[in-house]
């Protein structure tokens, strides 16, 4: 149980990272109420979109270990970031193929911190019995 608590909260500390990268990527929108996004409201995921996450996160805590390691490792703020932009890269690739995008599972990341409902489903997916 602590594992996958560890394992969801490298995912979710991984999602920061690709939320700022993800936008700063995105073509010009037209603007959004600011307050929409500020909190995520409660959604409904389908138990498909809950298993792609759970899988996603699965395989970003592993993409997390790794490169949380190599940043330990650089040697200067360039080195870093570029660390952090191959992992970043990584990420989004893995939740992408998970068949989510990033907007989607940054909003599952969120309600299931704010769900221990949720939260357990998700778990149970992501280590079944």
């Amino acid at each position: 149980m602590q594992r996958l608590t560890a394992l969801f909260s490298a995912a979710l500390l991984a999602t920061g990272l690709m939320t700022a990268t993800a936008h700063a990527q995105q073509t010009q929108e037209p603007a959004q109420d600011p307050m929409a996004t500020q909190q995520a409201p409660a959604q409904d995921f389908s138990d498909e979109q809950l298993q792609q996450f759970a899988d996603a996160s699965q395989e970003i805590a592993v993409i997390s270990q790794e490169y949380t390691q190599r940043l330990q490792e650089a040697e200067d703020e360039s080195a870093q970031q570029e660390v952090r932009t191959e992992a970043n890269d990584r990420m989004i690739e893995v939740v992408e193929d998970s068949g989510l995008d990033v907007d989607t599972f940054n909003a599952i990341g969120q309600s299931i911190q704010q769900d221990p409902e949720m939260m357990q489903r998700v778990q149970e997916m992501a280590n079944p019995s």
